[in-house]
């Protein structure tokens, strides 16, 4: 795996943890040789992480909006910058560079990016592994939420099984390392429709 997509806060969180994980996971992609692409920001968990990363002699690519560029949160210290005009074009930039994605503590916009990536995996868009580091936690009531769905009948368990989840960085990049891309059940049951 040569490149990750990690998506995370524009903030660090209320927990030191978040902190300190971020940049663990920044520590293994940069000795694992592994670049990162991110949202491209110097704020929050996006700056610690891509700190880590470069501080480790790492290859760290920003992608960013160029009205968020403009609102100076861009990094200026990274391996390269992106520029796009909007922020569709920003994530589909980022799925088409990345091999793989992780999904670390974050809000509105980290949920965005995490369930459209695995929505693509669903529909069989990409077969890049996607991971979930569910930090002290943190992700507890929405894998909770994700298993609901299943016993619901609106998901069907092999495409909850897309998702990788752990609570250690090394770990799940492990995992994502080992993935074997699967061909899961249709989403759609065409018999009940």
């Amino acid at each position: 795996m040569k490149s990750i997509v990690v998506f995370c806060g524009a903030s660090t969180g209320s927990d030191p943890v978040y902190r300190e994980a971020a940049a663990a996971l920044g520590r293994v992609l940069a000795g694992q040789q592994v670049k990162l692409i991110y949202g491209g920001g110097n704020v929050g968990l996006m700056g610690v992480i891509a700190d880590a990363v470069l501080g480790e002699g790492g290859e760290v690519v920003g992608v960013i909006p160029d009205f968020l560029k403009r609102w100076e949160v861009a990094h200026n210290g990274l391996t390269e910058l992106v520029v796009t005009e909007t922020m569709h074009e920003r994530k589909a930039l980022m799925a088409q560079m990345a091999d793989g994605f992780i999904t670390l503590p974050g809000g509105f916009g980290s949920m965005d990016e995490l369930f459209e990536i695995l929505t693509w995996k669903q529909l069989q868009i990409h077969r890049k592994p996607v991971g979930l580091l569910n930090i002290n936690g943190f992700y507890d009531p929405l894998l909770g939420m994700m298993d609901r769905m299943v016993e619901a009948g609106f998901l069907k368990e092999s495409n909850r099984e897309l998702l990788l989840v752990s609570g250690d960085a090394e770990d799940l990049l492990s995992q994502m390392l080992d993935h074997q891309p699967v061909v899961a059940e249709k989403w759609v049951d065409r018999q009940k429709i």
